[in-house]
């Protein structure tokens, strides 16, 4: 069993039993209480009621939050040719092709996105079960398999986060830093939110949203009143 401290536990006996929070509670909650000394990160974490027996593949999608999410990103590039030149001139730490793969194998991976060309592909195959499972490896549906180099380099240093629902059907994804404002992060959670909104596939049935959670690094997580969310997002909107 995971040991708290005496902060996390002081925070958690400050929530209110089986009561549901605006995003703003929360969001404000967490920054008047923080649990650490570092600048933590906030999270939103959403379970999803699909019937996961029916699903061929695993909810997936992305999302530019407006504000980033705080963190510097370094982005990797395989391509060729002039390509290697775009990736160069559109900001990407690491670029190149059949000597970042030898690289890889070899254990390097300082770095937190990847980009490829599609004529990459084939040669980036053998990196499947070392980029895949820390979910780096490029994917057409992502967006990080194309020859828009500039423009998808420039998503993911802004802060373009991509999430993936795990295998119990929830999505973990960060939101922001303790250091920013509350209205940052309350416009990324909501831009997070229609993200995953987005992502519902066709012909799910029942309540897409069970419930969602926002929460810091070191922190105890608030359950947050969904139905009540979506109902204002929908207005808003109208």
């Amino acid at each position: 069993m995971k040991k708290r401290s005496k902060r996390y536990k002081a925070i958690k006996e400050r929530i209110e039993r089986k009561t549901t929070y605006s995003p703003e509670e929360a969001i404000n909650f967490i920054k008047s209480n923080p649990s650490a000394r570092f600048d933590e990160t906030i999270e939103l974490s959403v379970h999803l009621g699909l019937d996961l027996k029916k699903i061929q593949q695993p909810i997936r999608g992305t999302v530019n939050l407006p504000h980033g999410s705080g963190k510097q990103i370094k982005v990797l590039v395989f391509a060729q040719g002039e390509h290697v030149e775009r990736a160069r001139n559109a900001g990407a730490d690491y670029y190149g092709g059949n000597e970042l793969i030898e690289k890889i194998k070899n254990g390097w991976l300082d770095f937190q996105a990847v980009v490829a060309t599609p004529d990459m592909m084939r040669n980036i195959a053998a990196l499947g079960k070392i980029l895949g499972p820390r979910g780096l490896m490029p994917n057409p549906k992502t967006g990080t398999v194309t020859f828009e180099i500039e423009k998808i380099v420039e998503e993911l240093k802004k802060g373009r986060i991509e999430f993936k629902m795990d295998r119990d059907g929830n999505i973990h994804l960060p939101i922001g830093k303790l250091s920013f404002s509350a209205e940052q992060l309350l416009d990324n959670f909501h831009a997070a939110l229609r993200a995953i909104i987005a992502a519902r596939p066709q012909g799910a049935k029942g309540v897409y949203l069970k419930s969602a959670h926002l929460s810091s690094t070191m922190g105890p997580s608030f359950p947050l009143s969904i139905s009540k969310i979506v109902q204002e997002m929908k207005t808003s909107v109208s």
